[in-house]
């Protein structure tokens, strides 16, 4: 007999006929009668002073709307993290995009005339393009020393572990910027009703975070401000902290103009002007016993923020927190440190920081499988945490030995062992053959006590037919709808088509949290749950009362207690039974209640012509916690695995010498395609986690932090080569196989 009625069954998302059929309506597709279309001036500098901005005098002005930092009503900034991004710059710029002015019209047409007949007057200042230039502190763009965050950890004696060592491998490792590339755009709009609140509606991760920003911009109280979220095409971490920025921005915009107002993005000012992940640089040194055994790690990690700090402090931290990957490492120093340069601000991409550093310390992991003759998978299982090892920060391991359990599940589905060999004799040929291995766990939720200050927090009501879930949790196309309804649906025993996800509205919907982390079905469906077994307690106490029988349905219970009550309503919320500590000034202790893990084995074939590369298949053994809905939960591994094979070798975007990134369209910046993409085998395996939502981890990042080191492992595999950055683009593998093709020719090789 089976422990649950609804949680494990793979259900169909509620949200796919609308999609399909194409009768979801996002915010490009809502009427708004009396709408005008945005538009935002931008900075063409990466730095400058802000001397003024000029109006053509041929243009009628009365026809628009325009609004610079002066007509601010509220406060001059976007609440994010920090309160340094300024909504609108006033006397200097300090990235190529960054946003000075704001216009609106009755439409396209003028729209495009006004913006053109606005000119900045700029004095331009050298900008800081690069992290190196900006650690050289010449020139000081932040703060007194462009250093935006910095963290640092140590545990043991980090001298004696190299002192112990039998070898010691260095590593400079790199990972590139990454565009979430959404379907839909960015899109945000606003109007003032006649109740004279001011409503926002758009494409969004983060309901509360739109609320507080755009109440900060506005100077209006928290309940003349209402957030909703129309239909969302996509986020991916890339619509959590620009809808606030988007939003403030239609806001003032409808303010000023007393037109509702809309801004959409088409998609070569997406590229241009939203967030990407942190492009990153580190530097690993790692002293291991001749057989492996890591003795000492001593690791220096960057991230380029970009020139404010968005959200470049909770990325780091992840950055930080991941850096030594799945493996238990005695003796170690982790040091990380966000940089500010004149690009744009980077922000959250899945995985948001892990991937960056996950990267370097599975690319050393090789180095050193290499150095001392190992297989990578063997000395990834002498070193995988175990029950009772004890991370770099503090916290002690206390699940199953779930690393050794991917890895080796990983090996077995996909004859690692015997494909490995097979290919170390593969004949010569302009096609070769490679395989690759590697692994990484995630931290489910916020980071250290981010969960316990959060106040998550559901709704659920009785509408007279059906129970209605009320959160800020959003669907943004990962299912979350479905899993809400399922955990409810468990929660209250009954039929799945008598609970309702009711789209986030601040006004209706309490804070759940936002919608990033890994955090939804872990942590906001236990607020869903627990508002569940209120309303359940209530109705098994009702149905005593009136001497029903046990199997009474709670749905008919339900309307009964409304005929005798006005309303069965009640608020749940993410409670916490352990002891877990996290001391925020030392940076150290339990960072995260539970962590899912996951091995990748990924095959490739490399073109020695062309120097293109496929995946051919990828298998992926992920320990998730429980598995709400598995058919949903494949599909999330499998398009992130997706997108980090994409970011591996063939999404490629840089900024110029302007500091402006060099991909403005889909025919500069690739990514894979239905041609691309290879086959799966995808293995769940289930370590219930007892803070977890009915057992459940999060894994939306998951599958982004260990796909990316596995297929360059892969290539390298094939093509004799050792990559040490991505995206290991065909460009960047022609110069590593010229350079081991003229160092064989020179006697560097079989010597």
């Amino acid at each position: 007999m089976t422990e649950f009625s609804i949680i494990g069954r793979s259900l169909l998302r509620d949200d796919g006929i609308g999609k399909v059929s194409g009768r979801t309506e996002y915010i490009a597709d809502i009427e708004i009668p009396g709408c005008w279309v945005g538009g935002i001036v931008r900075s063409q500098m990466a730095r400058g002073k802000l001397k003024g901005i000029r109006r053509s005098p041929s243009f009628d002005w009365s026809q628009v709307t325009v609004v610079t930092h002066e007509d601010i009503p509220g406060e001059n900034f976007i609440a994010i993290v920090r309160n340094d991004y300024p909504a609108l710059a006033a006397e200097e710029v300090n990235y190529c995009s960054q946003a000075v002015a704001l216009v609106a019209a009755p439409d396209e047409k003028l729209l495009k005339e006004a913006m053109a007949s606005l000119t900045l007057e700029t004095e331009a200042l050298k900008p800081v393009l690069t992290m190196e230039e900006s650690l050289a502190g010449k020139e000081i763009i932040w703060g007194s020393d462009n250093i935006i965050d910095e963290y640092l950890n140590e545990s043991g004696d980090i001298d004696k572990g190299f002192a112990e060592a039998d070898v010691i491998v260095e590593g400079d490792w790199a990972t590139g910027f990454h565009e979430q590339l959404y379907l839909e755009t960015q899109g945000m709009a606003a109007w003032i009703r006649e109740d004279g609140a001011l409503e926002v509606i758009g494409s969004m991760q983060c309901p509360y975070y739109v609320h507080g920003a755009v109440q900060k911009v506005m100077g209006l109280p928290s309940e003349k401000v209402i957030i909703k979220q129309a239909a969302t095409g996509g986020g991916f971490g890339g619509k959590e902290d620009y809808p606030s920025i988007l939003g403030s921005y239609a806001a003032l915009l409808a303010m000023k103009s007393e037109h509702p107002v809309r801004i959409i993005f088409d998609r070569e000012e997406d590229l241009l002007v939203t967030p990407k992940r942190h492009p990153s640089k580190s530097h690993y040194r790692m002293g291991l016993k001749k057989d492996g055994k890591i003795t000492a790690l001593d690791a220096d990690i960057l991230l380029d923020s970009g020139a404010y700090t968005t959200l470049s402090r909770v990325v780091l931290q992840r950055s930080q927190l991941h850096a030594c990957g799945i493996y238990f490492v005695p003796n170690v120093r982790i040091r990380s440190r966000a940089i500010a340069t004149n690009t744009p601000p980077n922000g959250a991409y899945r995985g948001f920081g892990a991937p960056q550093s996950i990267f370097a310390m599975e690319r050393q992991m090789d180095l050193a499988a290499k150095k001392l003759d190992m297989d990578p998978l063997d000395i990834r299982l002498k070193n995988a945490l175990r029950t009772g090892d004890r991370f770099p920060y503090g916290q002690i391991l206390k699940e199953k030995n779930n690393a050794v359990e991917v890895l080796e599940k990983a090996a077995q589905i996909s004859d690692y062992r015997t494909k490995r060999e097979l290919l170390a004799n593969q004949p010569e040929g302009r096609i070769k053959k490679g395989i690759g291995i590697a692994a990484a766990l995630h931290g489910g939720g916020f980071t250290g006590a981010g969960e316990d200050r959060m106040g998550t927090t559901a709704r659920v009501c009785f509408d007279g037919e059906r129970f209605c879930l009320y959160v800020s949790s959003t669907e943004i196309g990962q299912g979350a709808s479905m899993i809400l309804r399922m955990v409810a649906a468990e929660e209250l025993g009954i039929d799945i088509e008598n609970v309702l996800y009711m789209v986030p509205d601040t006004s209706k919907s309490p804070n759940t949290g936002p919608t990033v982390a890994s955090r939804t079905t872990m942590y906001a469906s236990k607020a869903v749950c627990d508002a569940c077994t209120r309303i359940k307690k209530k109705l098994t106490e009702l149905r005593q009362v009136k001497g029903l029988p046990e199997n009474t349905d709670l749905t008919l219970l339900a309307r009964i207690y409304l005929d005798e009550n006005t309303e069965l309503d009640e608020l749940g919320f993410n409670i916490f039974d352990d002891e877990s500590s996290w001391d925020e000034e030392k940076f150290e202790g339990d960072a995260y209640r539970a962590y899912s893990w996951i091995a990748n084995v990924i095959e490739v074939e490399v073109d020695t012509d062309t120097y293109e590369v496929m995946a051919k298949k990828v298998y992926a053994a992920a320990e998730v916690g429980r598995a709400v809905n598995p058919m949903q939960l494949r599909g999330q591994i499998t398009g992130g695995l997706l997108q980090a094979i994409g970011w591996s070798h063939m999404e490629d975007i840089k900024v110029d010498e302007k500091g402006k990134y060099t991909a403005s369209h889909m025919n500069s910046y690739l990514v894979p395609t239905a041609l691309d993409t290879p086959e799966w085998e995808v293995e769940l395996l289930e370590a219930p986690c007892s803070q977890g939502c009915f057992g459940a981890k999060g894994i939306g990042e998951l599958p982004m932090n260990a796909a990316g080191p596995a297929f360059t492992a892969a290539v390298d595999n094939a093509a004799g080569v050792f990559c040490d950055s991505i995206p290991c683009t065909g460009e960047k593998l022609f110069r590593l196989i010229l350079q081991k093709e003229n160092k064989a020719a020179e006697g560097g090789i079989g010597k």
